[in-house]
């Protein structure tokens, strides 16, 4: 997983501006998924890890349906 530093720059109405990382790049992330309580200026840490169990259903959802149309095809 990859800890990711950034800084929230402005909010401009449900959305946050945030500049990430030592290069600062910004991305506009939804307001509704930060504390109430952050304000600009302050510094949060964000967590970027692969969710095996989720892709894995995910998968295993998408094949099940494509046997599902392949088999109902042919009626």
């Amino acid at each position: 997983s990859k800890m990711l530093k950034a800084v929230i720059d402005r909010f401009e109405d449900d959305k946050a501006i945030l500049l990430i990382g030592e290069a600062e790049e910004k991305v506009v992330f939804p307001k509704k998924f930060l504390d109430v309580n952050l304000k600009e200026g302050d510094y949060v840490k964000i967590k970027i890890c692969f969710d095996f169990e989720e892709t894995a259903m995910a998968r295993k959802e998408a094949t099940q349906l494509m046997q599902n149309l392949i088999k109902n095809s042919g009626k």
